[in-house]
């Protein structure tokens, strides 16, 4: 099995932009960890609860 391979947004590259998140497919689930800490450990969700999220955040439904 080949290491996941963690992604961010490329909005969240330059200095300004340092609190990011990174992804990584996994078999059964989506890894969610901090850029700025990716030895920190991640969350895992399942694929269809990442999609809702996402959803979520394109309706612009999620509080900052």
């Amino acid at each position: 099995m080949s290491a996941p391979v963690w992604r961010k947004t490329s909005r969240s590259s330059g200095e300004a932009n340092t609190d990011c998140v990174e992804v990584a497919k996994f078999p059964s689930a989506i890894g969610i960890r901090d850029s700025k800490n990716p030895s920190g450990g991640n969350l895992s969700i399942s694929d269809s609860v990442f999609a809702a999220l996402l959803d979520q955040i394109r309706r612009g439904e999620l509080d900052r």
